[in-house]
């Protein structure tokens, strides 16, 4: 049994679940959410604040300032209070409202931004209120999750390698992007390992990291408004877009076999099986996807009847019930 001191260095990084029977494809899921903060966004939060302390941007007397929907907020959340630093986080109105909550049970000041960006989206507001505040005074450190290093080296030494070691005949990964941190870590690694893995990016319609059109997007956490810095398409073999309805029926089909997992999980899973299935029909590939959160804190919304109803319309036309 671990005995531990500091909330991020527990972090369970070897379990999969087997999808066959749920989604009747090939497919293991890496379930990232078992840690303290829930989601993959401990890795990438605990990187770049270790940097930031390395490199004497943050003192005992910064303020960490985020832009964030809501998972790599709450971890930035939990490592702030483990150090005794002030936190803020610039979220928007579709960060959950569970995830505010977590945030500041653990200290943290939530500012929910509402300025729509030149592509509907609320991420150039967040940025642009992360710029201002930080001009305002010294203290205010901006990690920038967007465009920091650190954010794509905790994957390429942590969860990749991890992969690689269970699955040493891996032929297909499929990670979500958002900020690109997970994918361009993972990717990196094995271009640079040279192993032939395919490497699918799974993207949310309406998201423009790939240059996919502006849309509305109402789940949080895959995709973005605003093309992320880090990202770097020539380590990407070939992308899938999902609908969000696509994302909600996944989520209720895996939670109805008991694996209740959040809007990020369901949109990988929800490509990956539509990738596997015009790819790969009737084979047998050894095939991987990273689960970046669990469901709890989308009880709110994804898993709430009146939600569905508000933003999409009949659930019951949705979910097929």
């Amino acid at each position: 049994m671990p005995i531990i001191t500091s909330p991020q260095e527990f972090n369970v990084d070897d379990l999969y679940v087997d999808l066959r029977h749920v989604i009747q494809r090939p497919l293991y899921l890496k379930c990232e959410g078992f840690n303290f903060a829930g989601s993959v966004k401990l890795k990438a939060a605990a990187a770049m604040v270790e940097a930031a302390e390395r490199d004497g941007a943050l003192t005992p007397g910064s303020i960490i300032v985020e832009s964030s929907s809501g998972n790599l907020g709450i971890a930035l959340s939990l490592i702030a209070a483990s150090r005794g630093l002030r936190f803020v986080c610039v979220t928007d109105p579709r960060c959950n409202p569970a995830s505010m909550r977590v945030m500041r049970a653990l200290g943290a000041e939530v500012r929910v931004v509402s300025d729509r960006d030149a592509n509907g989206g609320y991420l150039g507001g967040r940025i642009a209120y992360v710029r201002n505040l930080c001009a305002s005074g010294d203290e205010y450190v901006w990690l920038n999750q967007y465009a920091n290093r650190n954010n794509w080296l905790a994957h390429y030494r942590g969860t990749a390698p991890a992969i690689d070691r269970e699955f040493p005949d891996l032929e297909v990964l499929f990670v979500g992007a958002g900020t690109t941190g997970t994918l361009m870590g993972c990717a990196r690694y094995f271009r640079e390992h040279r192993r032939p893995v395919t490497i699918v990016a799974v993207d949310a319609v309406g998201s423009v990291t790939f240059g996919g059109l502006p849309e509305r997007r109402m789940v949080p956490g895959l995709g973005t408004s605003t093309r992320p810095a880090l990202v770097d398409e020539s380590f990407v073999d070939d992308v899938v877009h999902v609908p969000e309805t696509d994302t909600i029926r996944t989520v209720h089909a895996l939670a109805s076999r008991g694996f209740l997992f959040g809007g990020s999980t369901g949109t990988v899973v929800s490509g990956a099986s539509r990738w596997l299935e015009a790819k790969y029909p009737g084979e047998d590939p050894v095939a991987v996807a990273i689960a970046p959160d669990l469901g709890e804190r989308y009880l709110d919304s994804l898993y709430e009847e009146n939600w569905l109803r508000e933003h999409f319309g009949d659930p019951a036309a949705i979910l097929g019930d």
